[in-house]
């Protein structure tokens, strides 16, 4: 904390944001007065006010003269705009202004990080590790990206002794920690506005991985080009592998072999062999930081619920499946399609997929149309903007034409039709906008 001395306050811009709000919580429990601003008062939010933290949802100058500049730190993420009215009042008034991924570099330097890197299965990853260093009873803090089924937070914190952390690429982020073990789960191009070309994006994760002392206490998937020790499905070449994968009951079972440990009939209540790979990168990261606990870690699995928004099965009855899943890049949704079709191989499939910004459906339409394709029906909502200005020709109907399967272009107020009166079972529901908060709409529609 020595990098805060003389601060009392924190004021977060866009408090709401899922990252910002585990930092929320971590100043609010070592002392400091929390407090931020966001647009809307979302449940994360109240939970957050139930906790003590200050919120405001519109620029209120009486309420901001009362901070101290020499006392105050302001917080922001990468995807607040340079002409954000809060911003430019606190960096006129010379307030200190840091973006949250310098603040966490700042709360991490000097204790033992360990750092969950890659495009996709970050969020899982490190709620994962976090939970089983957790469960071996270690003093842990866990930075979330997701709010973890077993405590509903996105933040864990039983002491100061390690840090886990989700290693963003996004603005290049990552590049603000300093981890002492970390991992890259993938690496397939994404965040193309930022970064412009795939050498460029890969050349960042390089870069990261540099900041490693020991090459020992990296972990990375069989495919990807990097230095490190390799993780695969299957494959004794590599020097930790996973075998002996099975289904049974609606569960995954497998082991875990490396060069010092062998873990046997671990069982995951996640689906589809890409958490199987995010299993054994958690297992990776915690082994390496603490080995004697690695039994502790692999039975934590079986009581590890999930994170919201990633495969949840919102509905599961004989008429309706309804999974409810973040997945907003071509990989990721490829994962849920795999991860389905092991767990329903002979019923048809519905999707309901909102597009995650304007660049990103442009830079990888093929991927999506191959991806979609895979879907027996597919409804495309418009797509999400975030922080992008819309581009010309960019829209739902730009992919729409493509898609060769039943399709349509749906409103939201069509949702819950397209949901409870599709001919088929089990129907999805994906992206990384607001899609999420119809899903709670929906399920609010039911308890009624």
């Amino acid at each position: 904390m020595r990098a805060f001395k003389n601060i009392k306050n924190i004021f977060f811009i866009g408090i709401g944001g899922i990252g910002m709000s585990s930092l929320a919580r971590y100043f609010n429990q070592n002392g400091f007065a929390v407090s931020g601003y966001d647009r809307t008062k979302t449940d994360l939010i109240q939970n957050l006010e139930k906790e003590g933290v200050q919120f405001i949802s519109e620029f209120n100058l009486k309420a901001l003269q009362e901070f101290s500049k020499e006392e105050t730190l302001v917080v922001y993420t990468a995807a607040i705009q340079a002409n954000n009215p809060l911003l430019i009042y606190f960096n006129e008034q010379n307030f200190k202004c840091l973006k949250r991924a310098k603040v966490l570099g700042e709360i991490t330097t000097g204790t033992p990080t360990l750092a969950v890197a890659g495009t996709h299965g970050k969020t899982t990853t490190s709620a994962m590790l976090a939970f089983m260093l957790y469960k071996a009873g270690l003093k842990v803090t866990g930075f979330l990206g997701g709010i973890l089924n077993n405590f509903n937070s996105n933040y864990i914190s039983t002491g100061s002794d390690v840090f886990v952390v989700e290693a963003d690429e996004f603005d290049r982020s990552f590049m603000s920690l300093s981890p002492t073990h970390a991992c890259v789960i993938a690496m397939d191009p994404d965040h193309l506005d930022i970064y412009e070309t795939k050498e460029a994006f890969e050349k960042t994760f390089i870069d990261f991985l540099q900041k490693i002392s020991s090459k020992d206490q990296i972990f990375i998937s069989e495919e990807i080009d990097l230095e490190g020790k390799k993780i695969s499905l299957n494959s004794i070449n590599t020097e930790i592998y996973i075998e002996n994968i099975c289904i049974k009951n609606g569960h995954f079972y497998f082991d875990y072999i490396s060069e010092d440990i062998q873990l046997r009939n671990i069982q995951s209540n996640l689906p589809g062999k890409h958490n199987v790979i995010n299993s054994a990168m958690a297992l990776s990261l915690a082994t390496s930081y603490a080995p004697e606990h690695a039994q502790v870690y692999a039975d934590a699995l079986s009581d590890f619920e999930g994170i919201q928004r990633r495969f949840n099965k919102v509905i599961d009855t004989d008429e309706l499946v309804l999974i409810d899943d973040y997945a907003h890049h071509p990989k990721e949704i490829e994962a849920v399609l795999d991860a389905v079709n092991d767990l329903y191989p002979d019923e048809k499939k519905s999707v309901i997929f909102q597009p995650h910004l304007y660049t990103r459906t442009r830079d990888f339409a093929d991927e999506f149309i191959k991806v979609l394709n895979g879907f027996d029906e597919v409804n495309l909502l418009e797509i999400y903007p975030a922080r992008e200005e819309p581009i010309e020709g960019i829209n739902a109907e730009f992919l729409y034409h493509k898609i060769k399967r039943e399709k349509y272009i749906i409103e939201k107020e069509e949702i819950k039709d397209k949901v409870f009166k599709n001919k088929n079972r089990i129907v999805l529901m994906l992206g990384a906008g607001d899609i999420g908060v119809e899903v709670q709409k929906l399920l609010k529609t039911i308890a009624l």
